[in-house]
């Protein structure tokens, strides 16, 4: 499959289970919570190979993620995981779920900003935060916090294509540029 293909493809999938999460009354939570999951795979080799692996039955790979899933994620976000790991999609989790939050702000006309920390952000802060994004770029913004332990301290944000680096990072870096 082609790029504009796969991106077809991952976006009629977003467009269908954001469509179920609102049935359910949850889409925006469904959203969210998929892309976390999404996350946790990508960052365990052995969890994504084990459920992309072809020599795995499907079964198999759906038990195993009950297993993992159970008591963190909702029996509905289990079972449109296990949908997208027997749709073959299971790389795609992530992806999909990033689809949808953009989906469900777009519903809202917000724009997604995506905040990389390193430490989980409690609502009160990803408030102020949404706030300041919106001063900034006089956009309705809608923050979807990853935490990213390369950060080390600090965010960094991106709205479109502006990126908004206050991250310890790029604050020493502008330190050592004014020295040099």
């Amino acid at each position: 499959m082609d790029d504009t293909t796969t991106a077809a493809v991952l976006d009629g999938y977003a467009a269908g289970l954001l469509a179920i999460g609102q049935a359910e009354g949850g889409g925006e939570a469904l959203a969210n919570e998929l892309f976390a999951i999404g996350r946790a795979i990508d960052r365990s080799e052995e969890l994504r190979d084990a459920i992309t692996n072809i020599q795995i039955p499907v079964e198999r790979k759906q038990n195993l993620l009950a297993d993992v899933l159970a008591g963190r994620a909702s029996s509905m976000s289990i079972a449109l995981v296990n949908m997208l790991v027997g749709a073959g999609k299971a790389r795609d989790v992530t992806e999909i779920g990033r689809r949808m939050i953009e989906k469900a702000a777009l519903s809202q006309e917000l724009t997604v900003a995506e905040v990389r920390s390193a430490i989980e952000l409690d609502a009160a802060t990803i408030g102020r935060l949404e706030a300041k994004l919106a001063a900034a770029t006089g956009k309705r913004i809608k923050a979807n916090v990853i935490v990213d332990p390369s950060v080390v301290g600090g965010l960094v944000a991106k709205v479109g294509d502006t990126v908004f680096d206050g991250s310890v990072r790029s604050r020493l870096q502008e330190l050592r540029e004014a020295w040099a």
